[in-house]
């Protein structure tokens, strides 16, 4: 069981904070729900947010909707503290101000590591500074880093943990498909370097659309499997 902190930050229900909730969580308009919400293009069981092996998973209900994270439609996604869950009109925060005080922290160190700067580390801080925390985070300044765009950036995903030797080898199947097919299109691709571009012919442009077909058929049999299979 993991807890959770949502806040509204748009929609019908906007200023509402959900503080440590315990997990799991369903989202929707209708009574049942543990949180409830005022809007009449979410669904009556929206999502449900639940843990699963330490790790926060949001997962869509079959919504009439559909549910957005940072954007990006989903089915299901793993939540990190920052993250913006996109409901029929209402827009959710996922986290505390200290939790995404310390994401950003994170990741601002880890930009600095990865250019080689000396880093620095902070004391402890009292809850009474992580207001002042979070303003820090938001106001670096550093015109060779947005931690306010990088929080929403794509990570590179973690690899799942205790699969069986089947299903590694399932996903290891599939991780060398996907990286052939990508290999073959770069091993095409036409380098101007005067111009600082590259060129792709329409043949490829295509094995590079028909890729991106079968993996959203795969990200939609992940998020929403057949149950007679």
């Amino acid at each position: 069981m993991a807890l959770v902190t949502l806040r509204i930050i748009d929609g019908a229900d906007r200023g509402s904070v959900f503080d440590q909730l315990e997990t799991p969580v369903t989202i929707g308009r209708e009574e049942g729900n543990t949180l409830q919400l005022k809007d009449e293009r979410v669904s009556r069981f929206h999502i449900k947010i639940q843990e699963d092996h330490g790790k926060v998973v949001l997962a869509d209900l079959e919504s009439t909707n559909g549910t957005r994270v940072n954007g990006e439609d989903i089915h299901l996604r793993i939540l990190r503290y920052g993250d913006m869950i996109h409901v029929g009109r209402s827009v959710i925060l996922y986290g505390s101000e200290d939790e995404i005080a310390d994401r950003l922290a994170q990741l601002r160190m880890q930009r600095q590591k990865e250019r080689g700067e000396e880093e620095q580390t902070q004391g402890p801080q009292s809850p009474s500074d992580s207001a002042s925390s979070l303003e820090f985070e938001l106001n670096w300044n550093n015109q060779e880093e947005d931690l306010q765009a990088a929080i929403y950036s794509l990570e590179p995903p973690e690899l799942p943990e205790r699969l069986s030797p089947a299903q590694a080898a399932q996903l290891a199947e599939l991780l060398e498909y996907v990286h052939i097919r990508i290999r073959h299109l770069l091993l095409s691709v036409e380098v101007n370097e005067a111009a600082e571009k590259v060129a792709l012919d329409t043949r490829e442009w295509q094995n590079l659309l028909d890729l991106q077909a079968r993996i959203s058929v795969l990200l939609r049999r992940i998020g929403d499997p057949d149950p007679g299979e």
